[in-house]
């Protein structure tokens, strides 16, 4: 069936009055954000056919229809669709390769340096000195030990 055997006027008009009456239906059952939504729907079918645009939606349709025929009942696309995606496996192998190389890379670079001791005592100081200081270990006994660390975090006491 062509483009020119279908009666669109008919086809689009009635599309358009079943959508104002469904519209209708939401307007009264959902409110007027879906009757609005649904009446915006409805007038689609036929602004196609009076702008003219129903001919090339009938093109794209009919070349996607085309294309998906084609491709199912064609041995040699099936291998070009094989092909490619034999490519993207390959990129995705490949890319998961080269991070670890560059992660290897890098564990080497910083094997090669060697870390300089850093001086932690200063002139008349111990190295403790320099360390913060150790909360002392309370007893897990006390219920409200937890909650007591949290208010004194927050300045409350």
């Amino acid at each position: 069936m062509t483009f020119e055997q279908i009666a669109w006027l008919p086809l689009c008009a009635g599309l358009t009055a079943v959508g104002v009456v469904l519209a209708f239906l939401a307007f009264r059952r959902r409110g007027a954000a879906a009757g609005l939504r649904a009446t915006a729907w409805a007038l689609l079918p036929l602004a196609a056919y009076l702008t003219n645009a129903l001919k090339t939606l009938w093109n794209i349709v009919s070349s996607i229809v085309g294309f998906v025929t084609g491709l199912v009942l064609s041995p040699t696309v099936w291998a070009g669709v094989a092909l490619a995606g034999l490519s993207v496996v390959l990129f995705l192998v490949s890319g998961v390769m080269r991070g670890r190389t560059l992660r290897m890379g890098r564990r080497s670079r910083n094997e090669r340096k060697a870390p300089e001791p850093a001086q932690a005592t200063q002139p008349g100081r111990p190295a403790e000195a320099t360390k913060p200081m150790a909360r002392p270990v309370e007893s897990k006994n006390d219920d409200f030990s937890d909650i007591e660390d949290i208010l004194k975090k927050r300045g409350i006491s």
